[in-house]
């Protein structure tokens, strides 16, 4: 438990990563550390990309809540519980990552005024950013010396970048204010993603849906949670998104917040840039702030990459091609151990992902 283990000294920080190829017990590892948290007044939520914990949700006595294009639940990444610094970070964050480049100077202003703007009329949401930006006042020209149409200009390709999230095949989900009935209070809350999960833009709507959450949840120090971030390699690969993820995982201590990243492998981490880039450099990063890692068997190809980014003995590299179906090395703070996971009979029907691989067409004869 990474909230005893904190209190007893042995970890500074709470943040876990998992990574195991299919078919090696990752998911059920996941699901089943998910739910034997619950007993004690743990909360665990989830996003969930695709669609595998539904049977979890539903065991915990909670439904999914799906988010999909038109759908009938929005939610809110510019809440007025998002601090506006945390605002202006977030929509930076959707935009360089949308353009695949950092922004310039003045599309970041732009982007601060047009965000300043759409406050003043009540609740920010992106439509009103996008507004604003498309048409900005005269005042806001003015503060930076320029023309209304100047500044448009500027930061058009911020504009019809945003604009993507609320208009098209993508609008339906980030574009109003939360749907009031949308409940966090269950000890189970899964997030269902699962209809975007092939879009190109899954990291960005990954992110505007955890930084919802993190607004939720910090209004909410009373339970210590437990935040699932599957297929964590979608947010990996966009430098803008991964910074800010990093600044969102190193406030989990203060949030009282266990984030869980999970993914497929070690080179997803380089698979963010070049070597030597400012991305795979905040990967990296992003790796040290997870104190708990847990790593199922590596092909070969993937050993020097874990030897190097986990600080492997030579003892623990060799082990790694060689582990069993369901025997993870967990990297625990300083310490090391080799753990076999072992499902009880109650929770198998929860975990098993192979399902419709294994069971018998009750037509075959």
């Amino acid at each position: 438990d990474p909230w005893e283990l904190y209190a007893a000294g042995a970890l500074t920080g709470p943040n876990m990563l998992v990574i195991g190829q299919l078919g090696l017990g990752k998911s059920a590892l996941v699901k089943t550390y998910a739910w034997r948290q619950i007993p004690f007044g743990r909360r665990v939520v989830i996003l969930d990309p695709k669609r595998e914990y539904s049977a979890l949700a539903q065991a915990a006595g909670t439904a999914p809540i799906r988010l999909e294009p038109g759908g009938a639940t929005r939610l809110n990444p510019l809440d007025p519980r998002v601090d506006p610094v945390g605002q202006a970070r977030l929509l930076a964050a959707i935009a360089g990552s949308a353009l695949r480049r950092p922004l310039r100077p003045e599309e970041h202003t732009a982007l601060d005024l047009a965000l300043t703007h759409a406050t003043r009329g009540g609740e920010a949401t992106i439509p009103a950013v996008v507004a604003a930006l498309f048409n900005p006042t005269r005042d806001a020209a003015a503060s930076v010396s320029t023309t209304p149409t100047a500044l448009a200009a500027a930061s058009r390709d911020v504009a019809l970048e945003l604009r993507r999230l609320c208009a098209g095949e993508l609008a339906g989900m980030f574009d109003e204010p939360t749907t009031p009935d949308v409940d966090l209070s269950g000890r189970l809350v899964v997030l269902d993603l699962a209809s975007v999960y092939q879009s190109e833009a899954l990291g960005i709507l990954m992110c505007c849906t955890a930084a919802w959450l993190q607004a939720m949840l910090a209004t909410d120090t009373t339970r210590k949670t437990v935040v699932v971030l599957d297929e964590a390699w979608a947010v990996l690969r966009d430098r803008e998104i991964v910074r800010w993820m990093q600044a969102s995982w190193k406030m989990a201590r203060a949030n009282g917040v266990q984030n869980v990243a999970v993914m497929h492998r070690l080179s997803d981490l380089h698979a963010a840039g070049d070597a030597d880039s400012e991305q795979v450099q905040l990967a990296r990063g992003l790796l040290s702030d997870s104190e708990t890692r847990v790593i199922y068997a590596q092909p070969p190809g993937e050993i020097e990459a874990a030897r190097e980014l986990l600080g492997l003995t030579d003892t623990e590299a060799d082990l790694l091609p060689r582990l069993g179906r369901g025997v993870a090395l967990w990297k625990v703070g300083r310490r090391s151990f080799l753990v076999q996971h072992v499902l009880g009979r109650s929770e198998r029907n929860l975990v098993d992902t192979d399902q419709r691989m294994t069971t018998t067409n009750p037509q075959t004869p």
